[in-house]
């Protein structure tokens, strides 16, 4: 499975909502796992990001699928990455 790290900025709908944002993590994290996205770690944060999403899908499109369910409720914007571990990040460089 590939890991992705994402970074969320809360919307101003967010924000207002913010004091329901453990019960909107909750329910994500639900519907990812329907989707086939296994969500490792969820924090809030302080400093340029309000928080972070790490999580591992099978390929990019399953991954994209589930963060654009996210986004579409309105309450985040989010940017991901792909992230690789040491073993994966040694395989790309033995090519």
């Amino acid at each position: 499975m590939a890991t992705f790290i994402t970074t969320m900025h809360f919307t101003e709908q967010g924000i207002k909502a913010v004091r329901d944002t453990c019960e909107r993590a909750a329910a994500f994290k639900a519907a990812a796992k329907k989707m086939g996205v296994k969500v490792t770690g969820m924090y809030w944060t302080m400093g340029a990001f309000d928080g972070v999403i790490v999580c591992e899908a099978p390929d990019e499109e399953t991954a994209t699928a589930a963060l654009l369910h996210l986004g579409s409720l309105g309450s985040i914007r989010t940017q991901t990455a792909r992230a690789f571990d040491a073993a994966e990040m040694q395989k790309i460089l033995d090519l």
